[in-house]
């Protein structure tokens, strides 16, 4: 996602929490407001990934969470963990879970299957474009709903992966996630100072050894 010239980088500085790791990948919690992958600016380097390469200078990004959303983010120890790992997402068998706060009463189970494009003059909003869109479907599970804040807990489940996917398909149905910047017409009401969004779930064949590999995150919110 690109960053605005202007815009104020202050990312979080407590270590990376590594939740799982092999011979071929290491998967992280990234924090809110850290990025995945350096920005163009030098002041906007710091990100999940040059820090993954502190440790395993031969680290490569398999996949990435937008700045404002935590949790579960994977690396490739190596080029033959990357190429593997690529052709896995490309395959779409890895299932990936998140959990998210969204404004207003969800109920029950439901999708949403609404094409996606970038909103040129807007980036990097993206926006639903019925005949210029590219496919993008997502599950939801509602799980609890909080009268007092008139906020309902969502089990989210990307069958695609565009970007913003999730933000913009939670806009659409009327649910926006709290804490969104850029999708929730009131951002600040957010009790947490932050959005709430949070990959929480990764689970796959292993693309090298073969062996089943499930992975759970701790939700902060």
């Amino acid at each position: 996602m690109p960053l605005d010239d202007n815009f104020v980088y202050m990312p979080p500085q407590e270590p990376l929490v590594i939740v799982y790791e092999d011979d071929d990948l290491v998967v992280i919690e990234k924090p809110a407001g850290l990025l995945s992958v350096p920005g163009r600016l030098p002041e906007h380097h710091d990100s999940a990934y040059l820090r993954v390469l502190e440790k395993y200078p031969s680290a490569k990004i398999t996949h990435r969470l937008d700045m404002a959303t935590s949790g579960i983010l994977m690396f490739a120890k190596h080029r033959n963990a990357e190429v593997a790992v690529s052709k896995m997402f490309q395959a779409r068998t890895v299932t990936k879970n998140y959990i998210a706060l969204v404004q207003g009463k969800l109920e029950g189970v439901g999708e949403v299957d609404v094409p996606l494009i970038t909103d040129w003059e807007n980036r990097p909003r993206q926006m639903v474009h019925y005949e210029l869109g590219k496919p993008a479907r997502t599950l939801y599970r509602a799980l609890d709903y909080d009268t007092a804040l008139d906020i309902t807990r969502v089990l989210l489940t990307p069958i695609t992966g565009r970007s913003h996917q999730l933000r913009v398909h939670m806009m659409h149905i009327g649910h926006p996630i709290t804490g969104d910047k850029i999708y929730h017409p009131e951002p600040k009401k957010s009790l947490l100072n932050r959005m709430a969004l949070h990959a929480s779930y990764l689970a796959f064949q292993h693309p090298l050894s073969g062996i089943n590999v499930e992975i759970k995150g701790n939700v902060p919110f």
